[in-house]
Parts: C-alpha cells; sequence; structure tokens
C-alpha cells in the first residue's frame, strides 16, 4: 500500500511539471538585438519581416529579422528552419524597400 502512494504521489508530480511544456511560452532574445523587426503573417506558411534599416550593415539587421521568423517558425510548425525568398542577381536574401523599412519574405519548412 505504501508503494502504490508513493508511485502516485511521484506521478502526479510528473503530470504537474509536464503542464509547463504546454504552456505558450515568450521567446526572447538572449541578448539585445540592434534592430526592432515586425514579422507579419502571410498565407499557409509564408511571412514577412519588417526592420528600419537606419542606415546600418545587412548583417546585423538580418539577425533581427532571423530571430523573429525563427520564433515565429518554431512556435507555431515546430521547427525553426526558414527558406527566404532569394535575389537571383545577389544570390542572396531578396528585399523590398518602403521608405526606411526594408521587408523580407519568407517561407517556414518545419513538417
Amino acid at each position: 500500500m505504501m508503494l502504490r502512494g508513493t508511485v502516485l504521489v511521484l506521478m502526479i508530480a510528473t503530470l504537474a511539471a509536464c503542464g509547463g511544456r504546454n504552456s505558450v511560452q515568450r521567446a526572447d532574445a538572449p541578448v539585445e538585438l540592434p534592430f526592432k523587426a515586425k514579422l507579419s503573417k502571410s498565407e499557409e506558411r509564408a511571412f514577412s519581416v519588417s526592420v528600419e534599416h537606419e542606415g546600418k550593415g545587412l548583417d546585423e539587421l538580418r539577425e533581427s529579422v532571423r530571430f523573429e521568423a525563427t520564433k515565429y517558425c518554431l512556435g507555431t510548425f515546430g521547427g525553426s528552419d526558414a527558406d527566404w525568398l532569394i535575389d537571383p542577381a545577389t544570390n542572396d536574401w531578396a528585399f523590398k524597400q518602403d521608405g526606411s523599412r526594408l521587408i523580407f519574405n519568407g517561407e517556414c519548412t518545419a513538417l
């Protein structure tokens, strides 16, 4: 009887600990990102991320864009991988400019 009680307590404790995994948690960047990016959902798995470019380097800007896409794909589809629209002239991420904002387009690839 004592063994059944111990097993029951362990099962309840384990079940309570698992409840935290199913709750929605906010993903924050581990460090301050250089730019504020905003993700907009399109259709199916497609999305766009816009960011103020402020005349800074594209590499730093991409980290902010990549973080938003990773957070969205991981939270929505369970995987962090994304395919980005590629500019054939540069063979790099394509973007549109809208005033002082750059807009990148991608698609989550997790199944």
